[in-house]
């Protein structure tokens, strides 16, 4: 196997990230380092703390530039950062020392790692947004669609009592929501632009840094933080975590959708199922399993990454590298979950009739909840809970009905009170509360 399977040829589909495996190409960092050196360069010459014609330039030249990455490699393995090589190669790329004098003025490394890194993440989290909404909307459609078609809850892997298969939709969906709903609050509060300089205090940045600092944030369209971040990794962490829960909520569905098609339950139709290579009869669940392992992921390179959080001193080389390793897969994890949740939710077929046939097959006992607590207007709930267990042994011994066995013993029960689809309880009206909350969101 490649080392990772984000960029391996063959395993491309299996963890598909769509556009999100190129924000964390070579090119794309460096483009963004350029993008963040000629945002500086305007900054300090509006402040006159570079010459404007050579902030200018730089500018300009932050959009023209090429920068070869395999010509960072030997000395960024020296440096154990590339910006000092990347300055370097700007330089000289600009072919005028006279204003490449000026290009990373009062910067440190760090400063202009963390906001390249930062306009990359806004990009994964548009990205995801993308795909939370699409897969949210699909999700709404199958709630509306199933609000009121029965299905057999189940509580560890046993049959639990009726549900609706929409208020199953709306369960996958409703953590996805929240992810969406909290996004405004997340770009403000987590994408913040870092300039502070050597050591976090700003010495070699002019005579007024916060300003400088704060017209760097509106140009690149970042948050000023209006402090130094470098070893405080709040903000990668809040991404993280929301980035780490959208890959939980698409393995929480994959973990549902592969028992849900397993041998003897088939109660959901993939729109796409993988081959054995051996057995023809074989259609594997493999989309939401990856969603699974995807998920799986995300969580451990997460934990991996809170303990990478705690920065020594004013910077540490250690922890800094370790955010590198697991970051970009981190998002690329959640990336491939949510593209596959978004396909399953929009391919998906529920087998209503198989469904059906379950409920039926179960004799009723899933009713047996219903019973108990319909028996208790009668004698005291103790006793209630009692008799139906002992009516539950009885139709289990011999096989009869619940139904059959609850009314012969007792006939002033309802008929009504064993049909699932009157025992489906808030399921169809949480279904319904889903699909009107997705329908209710900003474009």
């Amino acid at each position: 196997m490649p080392a990772t399977p984000f960029d391996s040829a063959h395993l491309t589909q299996l963890f598909a990230t769509g556009d999100t495996a190129r924000l964390f190409s070579d090119t794309a960092e460096i483009r963004a380092m350029m993008l963040v050196e000629g945002a500086l360069a305007q900054a300090q010459g509006a402040q006159g703390v570079i010459p404007e014609t050579s902030a200018a330039f730089i500018q300009r030249c932050s959009l023209e530039c090429q920068i070869d990455p395999a010509g960072l490699a030997e000395a960024t393995g020296q440096n154990g950062v590339s910006v000092p090589a990347f300055v370097t190669a700007f330089r000289k790329a600009m072919e005028a020392p006279e204003h490449g004098q000026y290009l990373h003025w009062g910067a440190t490394s760090q400063d202009i790692l963390d906001t390249a890194l930062m306009l990359r993440l806004r990009q994964a989290l548009s990205q995801q947004e993308d795909r939370l909404r699409a897969t949210l909307a699909a999700l709404a459609r199958l709630a509306i669609a199933h609000a009121e078609t029965p299905m057999a809850a189940r509580t560890y892997g046993q049959h639990a009592t009726p549900m609706s298969f929409g208020a199953q939709a709306a369960a996958w969906g409703w953590p996805l929501l929240t992810a969406l709903q909290e996004l405004p609050v997340l770009r403000k509060s987590a994408l913040l632009v870092s300039l502070s300089g050597a050591a976090g205090t700003a010495s070699a940045l002019g005579p007024d840094p916060a300003g400088l600092r704060a017209a760097m944030a509106a140009k690149l369209g970042l948050t000023d933080p209006g402090r130094s971040w470098h070893s405080d990794r709040t903000p990668i962490l809040k991404i993280a975590d929301w980035l780490t829960r959208t890959a939980l909520a698409a393995g929480k569905m994959g973990e549902d959708l592969v028992r849900a098609t397993q041998s003897g339950i088939g109660e959901v139709r993939l729109g796409g199922s993988g081959a054995s290579s051996t057995m023809p009869q074989k259609q594997n669940p493999v989309v939401p399993s990856a969603m699974i392992a995807l998920a799986r992921h995300a969580q451990g390179v997460n934990a991996t990454l809170q303990g990478a959080a705690i920065h020594t001193q004013q910077r540490d080389g250690a922890a800094w590298f370790t955010e590198w390793l697991c970051l970009p897969q981190l998002v690329l994890s959640a990336a491939a979950a949510m593209t596959h949740a978004q396909a399953q939710a929009e391919t998906l077929t529920p087998e209503a009739e198989v469904m059906a046939r379950t409920l039926d097959a179960t004799g009723g006992l899933l009713m047996a909840e219903a019973l108990s607590f319909a028996l208790a207007d009668h004698m005291p709930r103790p006793e209630a809970q009692a008799v139906t267990k002992t009516l539950c042994k009885t139709a289990r011994e011999t096989g009869r009905p619940l139904a059959e066995v609850a009314l012969a013993a007792h006939p002033d029960l309802p008929q009504a009170l064993f049909d699932p689809v009157t025992q489906m309880g808030t399921a169809p009206q949480e279904a319904r509360a889903f699909a009107a909350a997705v329908s209710d969101l900003p474009d």
